[in-house]
């Protein structure tokens, strides 16, 4: 065994640093910058008709008949969930591990958030737990492709059919994911996307939501989109028409939707790249004690999309107790970069428990509910405890043979010589995950 680098051996990654094509995302090409030179052309950037050729051929990848492309993903949430009638004393379930855009805006609708946990394997909602949160007061579940991984589907729906609360999918780390042939996004009632820069599908700061049902669709038109009442035909609506219920302004900027169109004639190609290396990397270490790979079981007709945020599973039962910390420190002197955790559980920050957000007197989470709905450290083990079970890989974009063995063997040098990092190891450090531009509190 080659000795570790931490502790004065060669680097395992040779191949430093990375070639740009490894990395660089999204991929330009012509098409792109030609789409987004016409709209400026001609003067069309606040209008709406590349936008709406967009969204209907973002509603035909996934099978679905209506869309709405919003100014982000957050927005496209948010329509989608007062498009499915959540509002005042509502409860919606979510899963705690997530990024805040997943349920933060059911605040403005007056809905109160309720926090299940994960499955340890998929990170992805757990649907016993689900159906453990479910009381007469549950409107709808959302339900988060955790970092491109399929929620399991079949249970949730079942669970959510029986007890009669709507499905909302988050699909923003899941661009082109299957769960069993089918793809995320249009499994449930309605569905939101983020196409933000920094996700798989990128198109600049943009979102999209989803849904098979016309009223979802014109209540969503409602609440947050100016000049598009002409489309309304359901009469409940079209009496208020011509001005957005919700008096927000959410149209995707034109050049985001031209942009839109071109990535989806190419994503199909560069996606299956990103799984060709993804799932190279992944099966080179196949068996490595404490390893494992987050994703889906092959043969099952699921897969990772875009891969977007990539992570991998840590045990360290499985080699002698290492922490996560003192693991990824080993691994980014070999050359690997890595950090332990990936966001942390919603349900223990402040903004769930002690901040009043609108001026209420009281904290927002409980406004239109009680403090029964406050759950405190301990109640969600699994999303508590993640933080040392999970830690960072690269995003790769291309397949490239000789560099992919190098930072798999980097993992494997890792764990080969592990014993040699328990000396001085000083357990998991309060480095690991993080709520995304909140830090500490």
């Amino acid at each position: 065994m080659s000795k570790l680098a931490l502790l004065g051996g060669e680097k395992a990654v040779k191949t430093s640093p990375l070639p740009p094509e490894m990395t660089k995302w999204p991929i330009i090409n012509k098409e792109m910058e030609d789409n987004v030179l016409d709209v400026l052309r001609r003067g069309a950037m606040s209008g709406s008709d590349v936008t709406k050729k967009f969204e209907d051929e973002y509603a035909k990848w996934h099978g679905m008949k209506y869309a709405v492309g919003a100014n982000n993903g957050t927005a496209a949430l948010q329509c989608a969930y007062y498009g499915a009638g959540i509002g005042v004393g509502d409860e919606v379930i979510c899963p705690s591990i997530t990024y805040w855009a997943s349920c933060l805006s059911l605040y403005s609708l007056g809905a109160t958030v309720v926090f299940a946990d994960i499955d340890a394997t998929t990170l992805c909602l757990d649907p016993k737990d689900f159906e453990r949160k479910i009381t007469k007061k549950t409107k709808a579940v959302i339900v988060v492709h955790y970092i491109g991984y399929p929620a399991e589907m079949d249970a949730i729906l079942a669970i959510a059919k029986k007890h009669k609360v709507k499905v909302i999918e988050d699909a923003s780390h899941a661009h082109g994911s299957l769960y069993k042939g089918k793809i995320v996004g249009s499994f449930g009632d309605a569905s939101g996307f983020s196409l933000m820069s920094g996700k798989a599908f990128a198109i600049g700061e943009a979102g999209i939501m989803l849904t098979d049902d016309r009223e979802i669709y014109e209540r969503a038109i409602t609440f947050g989109f100016y000049e598009r009442h002409k489309e309304l035909t359901i009469d409940y609506l079209k009496a208020g028409k011509g001005i957005p219920w919700g008096g927000y302004k959410y149209r995707m900027h034109q050049m985001s939707a031209a942009v839109g169109l071109a990535q989806l004639k190419k994503y199909g190609a560069e996606t299956a790249e990103i799984d060709k290396a993804m799932n190279f990397f992944w099966d080179r270490l196949y068996g490595v004690p404490g390893i494992h790979a987050h994703r889906p079981v092959k043969g099952s007709g699921s897969t990772m999309g875009g891969w977007y945020n990539a992570r991998g599973l840590y045990r360290k039962e499985e080699i002698d107790g290492l922490s996560i910390s003192r693991f990824c420190e080993a691994l980014r002197a070999e050359g690997f970069p890595s950090h332990p955790g990936c966001n942390k559980a919603l349900h223990v920050h402040p903004l769930f428990n002690t901040i009043d957000v609108y001026g209420h007197g009281k904290p927002t989470r409980i406004v239109n509910n009680d403090k029964s709905v406050i759950q405190p450290i301990g109640s969600l083990p699994v999303a508590e405890g993640l933080q040392s079970k999970v830690f960072s890989i690269p995003w790769f974009k291309k397949f490239n043979e000789k560099i992919l063995v190098e930072y798999a063997d980097a993992v494997k040098k890792v764990v080969d010589n592990h014993k040699e990092l328990l000396k001085d190891d000083k357990g998991d450090q309060d480095e690991a995950g993080g709520w995304g531009l909140t830090f500490k509190f």
